[in-house]
């Protein structure tokens, strides 16, 4: 009797490991599991037919839009494109009716830091949330470095977003150079860096960024830097750089650019354009031939440009000399930006009271200069601001030059509104509202024209065999809602937004969705 209890009461306790093994199993499936996408999106969902039908269809070309069309998505990928009388929708296709709004390809941002963010919200809801379906980071010199094991990482456990990266510089720096990067590399230390960039664009990195205005990278040669470029030019790679200028030398920084290209043999893109201080304001069709001149000499020059009027970086870029206890230099640097009214502390550590506002109200309540205050801040570690200096003339002027492709130069908790606003402000202001730009030229911008600069040859346009990332807006109603001090706030009238094919954005909220892919330089 004891024996027959015992086994009974033995089989009780397995099957209660096993139903509860199984509910875990259930439960980590559906409530945040950190596995990769592929376990969380059942095989269904990811072998389906999608027929979108009714929209406006804009096809990233820069053609004019096409009314009442159908798109067929058979898993990750476009499947058919035309009009619905010509379209033969597949017998069990789910159907979505997008009568009234526009469907265009996933906006592809050139110039995005959410790598700083994924790890926090693999969903990147300001991303999606705004169109975008393809990230392009490691910018400005900063990258994760072994690329391979980035972008592994990435693989095993995927994130809404399909994401590439570039090789950072001023990271390459660090490693070879350690504490020491405040002056030029040595012989010997450009080799070795030379050698880092082959093994990032061996594995996969899409070329070599640069951040010469930073304190890393703003001690190297042009020559370094050259020889750097070579390598990624040899592998297929492009150099984009945050220039070593952005204000009174911005032209001699474009000219370096431009040097780097052409001797480097390889295509250079300006990371977000801009004429940053009152010196250089008014002068953008200045910029625009410098590079035009270039380009007519045969040379691969491009630009990218977000649509704000203020810029976002270190306290510590608005002086050039790096004397920032030096009175004279610093009262220069702010009268450069146009005044310290220009000027608000978004993140410091030392002092959080100090955030959301402007340098010259924290120096009013500190009863200080602003010069004073600017000393106080950089002395006690400094702070990220976000700067007033630019003119809305200017912005116009590179937005309508048709190598000026749109970017972020924003991520996911950005402290800027770009990171949430930059591709529906485009859209809703710079389109809709002020006619700066036609609602198809708008898109190629955002589509086809980055994925040329990148090289995604499968990415970038609404076409048989291309990938499936799209996007659904109502082009009446799509603008931005984030502002300067609530930096987060969703865009309206994104509707749904696919990765590869499969739903990241719908219903003003994340699916949960991960689909995204981490993409290799195609030459791998």
């Amino acid at each position: 009797m004891r024996a027959g209890l015992s086994i009974r009461s033995w089989s009780l306790r397995f099957a209660v490991v096993v139903i509860a093994t199984a509910l875990v199993v259930i439960f980590s499936a559906f409530a945040g599991d950190e596995r990769p996408s592929s376990a969380r999106i059942s095989r269904s969902l990811l072998q389906e037919t999608v027929a979108i039908v009714d929209a406006t269809l804009i096809d990233g070309s820069g053609r004019a839009s096409l009314k009442d069309t159908v798109v067929i998505v058979k898993g990750d990928s476009i499947n058919a494109v035309g009009k619905r009388s010509q379209i033969k929708i597949p017998n069990g296709a789910r159907m979505i009716d997008a009568h009234g709004l526009v469907i265009a390809p996933g906006f592809i941002d050139t110039h995005n830091h959410s790598d700083r963010g994924l790890d926090q919200d693999a969903s990147a809801t300001t991303q999606v949330s705004q169109g975008i379906t393809t990230v392009a980071v490691g910018q400005d010199g900063g990258s994760e470095f072994p690329i391979g094991e980035y972008l592994n990482k990435l693989d095993s456990n995927p994130v809404a977003l399909n994401v590439l990266t570039f090789v950072g510089h001023a990271s390459l720096r660090s490693k070879v150079m350690g504490q020491n990067t405040n002056r030029p590399a040595s012989a010997a230390e450009i080799e070795q860096m030379k050698q880092m960039v082959e093994q990032a664009m061996r594995e996969g990195a899409f070329g070599l960024s640069t951040g010469l205005e930073y304190e890393i990278g703003k001690p190297a040669t042009t020559e370094e830097v050259i020889a750097l470029a070579s390598v990624a030019g040899r592998a297929g790679g492009i150099y984009i750089s945050h220039m070593r200028d952005e204000a009174d030398k911005t032209f001699e920084a474009l000219n370096e650019l431009i040097r780097i290209g052409r001797e480097g043999h390889l295509p250079a893109q300006v990371s977000h354009i801009k004429l940053g201080s009152v010196a250089v304001w008014g002068r953008a069709l200045e910029a625009v031939a410098l590079i035009n001149a270039a380009r007519k000499r045969g040379q691969d020059v491009t630009a990218d440009c977000y649509p704000y009027d203020a810029w976002n970086s270190t306290i510590r870029v608005l002086i050039p000399s790096g004397r920032h206890d030096d009175p004279n230099d610093v009262a220069r640097g702010l009268a450069d930006v146009g005044g310290a009214q220009n000027i608000t502390i978004v993140n410091c550590r030392a002092h959080p009271e100090y955030e959301f506002k402007t340098l010259e109200e924290i120096a009013r309540q500190q009863h200080v200069t602003p010069v004073e205050m600017y000393m106080r801040i950089v002395h006690d570690g400094g702070a990220t601001i976000v700067c007033h200096s630019m003119k809305d003339e200017d912005i116009r002027i590179f937005y309508q030059q048709p190598w000026v492709m749109v970017s972020s130069d924003g991520g996911i908790g950005s402290r800027h509104p770009r990171g949430a606003g930059t591709f529906p402000r485009v859209l809703g202001r710079f389109v809709r509202e002020q006619r700066w730009l036609t609602l198809p030229e708008a898109i190629r911008k955002m589509t086809a024209l980055p994925a040329w600069r990148l090289g995604l040859k499968d990415r970038g346009l609404i076409k048989p065999g291309y990938k499936a990332d799209l996007v659904l807006f109502d082009p009446a109603a799509v603008i931005d809602h984030s502002t300067f001090q609530q930096p987060q706030l969703i865009s309206a009238g994104i509707k749904t937004v696919f990765v590869n094919g499969v739903e990241v954005w719908q219903d003003e909220k994340v699916t949960g969705n991960r689909p995204g892919r981490a993409l290799r330089h195609p030459s791998k």
